[in-house]
């Protein structure tokens, strides 16, 4: 049995493209379009809070590159202005205001500039437009994660600074020596090798004449990094409203890779030694941290289990006069993300939530207010004064983002930016659903259901299982360049998403159940939404396939060997295929410790999670056609685990092909290999049947 709602995504976003498209001849989405969209990034409102700047990049597929763009709006007024276009690269906007005039900072690269490498710039906006970006800074490595003080006359920024010796520097006399010695854990990180430096937070002052001087090292002769690899940015440090003292995350760890205990440090930039951590005694992550508008508190978000890096993502809030501190979110069955806090007290943040990425307000007396809504994920740039408005950016399964203006009240979302308004209004748009689904243990098993455009239940279609990769991280309606729905929906395919056991957004104890369970309930689930889609007379049951990268590569290799006859073709992007010679070769191990009680060897627990859930242990049962994918620069699931499971498939004569990356990690970022990445996984599933009617 199962439970649906329909959600109009379709027609929703329809309603926001321009009239004049409906006369254009409609199109579908392909490989080639979905990286002609413009790419929404960077976006800040302004100190009145009545404008608004971000950036747009598009990609060149023949160049295999991309540019750039700087758009401005009012708020008051929504209409877009152009301010800058074709620049190679444009990052970190903030818009300051001191005195009268308003300050646009960016970091951003353009042809001919010195040097090369991406410089902060600042742009006086006059009233008249007569004014133009002056380059503030000439670092050699370029201005990284960069944050303007709010006083406007010095900025907080990266740097990697060099520590650890080379072979050839130990031994002059080898220069063409070509090798590594190492002697610790770490000495790769998902896809690059430790480079003997480390990012260092650093203070630089602005000068009369509006040029900086020469950084300052926070960090002097630490050998561990800010913010923290390989995810962390800008939001990883925070200066104090009085642009006295800063505020930064840094993981120091006896042994970095089997412990997430990053911590939190507070430091006035006038007293160097002054640098002290302020989340102490705290063995999970806490990272991100932000001040109160009066600066008498300090937050940061902070998981409480140590070695767990998908733990319920609090906030924690510091009294810097008393020194108490307390949690914002207790009692919050939920993760928070990008929080900052609001005015006249209490704290807005982004939560997973049942399938999407709501935006909610805690008040100061612990009151909870769901600022969004709709089938939509959410992400706050800005709560305005008043809290009956805020600037956000939205995207769906069928969209990705652009900004736009939400009237809480009402729900209603103004859009600001229109990135791909040209593109979208002659496309022809798939369908969203909402299914609930019974797994074998009872519990409801959320799912999402992508039908093509043009759908007709009357019709056979083939289905593909897509399988979430995390192992924690919700299907949400994300808009990927890679596993993107809307494109897979546009060749012809039913979609089923399960968000399965060990998903966020269904509270805490649905997300912890995959660990120590990897072939367990969460394998049920995908199989219990497979057979219940497909007892749906418009599924052709000769036609399924199952999809998936990184745990969705695992559970793809696990299906091979488990399924039972329900699928006809097999696609595993970047997956873990033997437990055992993964842990022995990736790089993260506090997360295999977490998630398989340890290495393989430690326990006789371990060792019979590592015998029961290994997909190579399955091999006798492979009959189905397998496509591997992989990249020579993903060490998180190290290449030689594709390699291993196309041995496998070759060995036993499964049908199989494997695509081999060697520029790429455990994502596909090149614009060509992107295209290639689509051609390939879609020609795969046609030359295993599952186009053929």
């Amino acid at each position: 049995m199962h439970r649906f709602i329909l959600t109009f995504i379709g027609a929703a976003l329809l309603m926001s493209c321009p009239l004049s498209g409906w006369a254009q001849e409609t199109q579908r989405m392909t490989p080639e379009l979905l990286w002609r969209l413009g790419r929404v990034g960077s976006v800040s409102v302004n100190p009145g809070a009545d404008r608004v700047v971000w950036t747009v990049r598009h990609y060149e597929l023949a160049a295999n590159s991309g540019k750039s763009d700087l758009y401005i709006s009012s708020l008051t007024e929504p209409s877009e202005q152009l301010l800058l276009e074709d620049w190679k690269s444009i990052s970190d906007v903030q818009l300051t205001a001191t005195g009268e005039a308003e300050t646009l900072w960016f970091v951003g690269s353009r042809e001919g500039q010195e040097p090369a490498a991406p410089q902060l710039y600042r742009w006086r906006l006059e009233a008249d437009g007569s004014s133009e970006p002056r380059q503030v800074t000439r670092l050699e490595d370029g201005a990284q994660n960069v944050k303007v003080a709010p006083s406007g006359d010095r900025f907080a920024h990266t740097l990697d600074i060099k520590l650890d010796p080379t072979v050839n520097e130990l031994y002059a006399d080898l220069p063409k020596a070509d090798a590594r010695i190492i002697d610790s854990l770490m000495y790769r990180h998902w896809n690059a090798w430790h480079d003997y430096a480390y990012s260092h937070l650093h203070v630089s002052e602005i000068d009369a004449e509006g040029n900086a001087l020469e950084p300052r090292d926070l960090m002097p002769g630490q050998k561990n990094d800010c913010p923290v690899a390989p995810f962390g940015g800008s939001e990883q440090f925070a200066w104090h409203p009085d642009s006295t003292r800063l505020a930064y995350t840094t993981k120091i760890a006896e042994f970095p890779a089997e412990s997430t205990d990053s911590s939190v440090w507070l430091i006035d930039i006038r007293e160097p030694e002054s640098a002290r951590i302020v989340s102490a005694g705290r063995p999970g992550y806490d990272n991100d941290p932000f001040f109160s508008p009066d600066g008498s508190k300090l937050s940061f978000h902070s998981m409480e289990r140590a070695g767990f890096e998908s733990d319920r993502n609090r906030v924690m809030q510091l009294d810097l006069n008393t020194g108490s501190l307390s949690e914002l979110t207790a009692g919050l069955d939920q993760n928070a993300h990008g929080t900052t806090y609001v005015e006249g007290g209490g704290i807005a943040f982004s939560s997973e939530y049942f399938g999407t990425a709501q935006l909610f307000q805690r008040t100061s007396t612990g009151e909870m207010r769901q600022l969004s809504g709709g089938d939509f994920d959410w992400d706050l740039v800005e709560l305005l004064p008043g809290g009956n408005q805020a600037v956000v950016t939205r995207h769906s399964m069928i969209r990705p983002d652009e900004v736009y203006l939400l009237e809480i009240a009402s729900g209603v979302a103004t859009p600001i930016s229109h990135a791909n308004d040209d593109i979208y209004a002659t496309l022809e748009l798939p369908t969203v659903e909402r299914r609930i689904v019974t797994g074998s243990d009872g519990a409801d098993v959320m799912c999402w259901v992508i039908y093509p455009p043009k759908f007709d239940p009357n019709k056979k279609w083939p289905l593909l299982l897509y399988c979430q990769g995390g192992p924690q991280s919700q299907i949400s309606q994300f808009f990927s360049y890679r596993w993107n729905f809307h494109l897979m929906a546009a060749n012809d395919y039913v979609i089923i998403a399960p968000n399965r056991r060990g998903l966020p957004g269904f509270g805490q104890d649905w997300n912890d159940q995959i660990s120590g369970d990897w072939g367990g309930q969460a394998m049920r689930d995908l199989l219990s939404a497979t057979d219940d889609i497909s007892r749906e007379p418009y599924i052709d049951t000769a036609r399924r396939g199952a999809v998936g990268a990184s745990f969705g590569g695992y559970t793809v290799y696990w299906l091979m060997g488990n399924h039972e006859g329900r699928f006809h073709s097999m696609i595993a992007h970047c997956g873990v295929f033997n437990l055992e010679s993964m842990y022995g070769a990736t790089e993260e191990l506090f997360f295999v410790n977490w998630d398989l009680g340890g290495p393989y060897w430690k326990s006789q627990e371990a060792a019979d999670r590592y015998a029961r859930f290994s997909p190579h242990r399955f091999i006798g049962n492979w009959d189905t056609p397998l496509l591997v994918i992989h990249g020579e620069l993903d060490f998180r699931v190290p290449v030689t685990q594709g390699m291993e499971a196309f041995t496998a498939a070759q060995v036993q004569r499964v049908p199989s092909r494997f695509l081999y990356f060697p520029g790429e990690g455990h994502w596909v970022q090149q614009p060509q290999n992107g295209v290639l990445w689509h051609r390939v996984f879609f020609d795969w599933l046609e030359r295993s049947g599952l186009k053929s009617e």
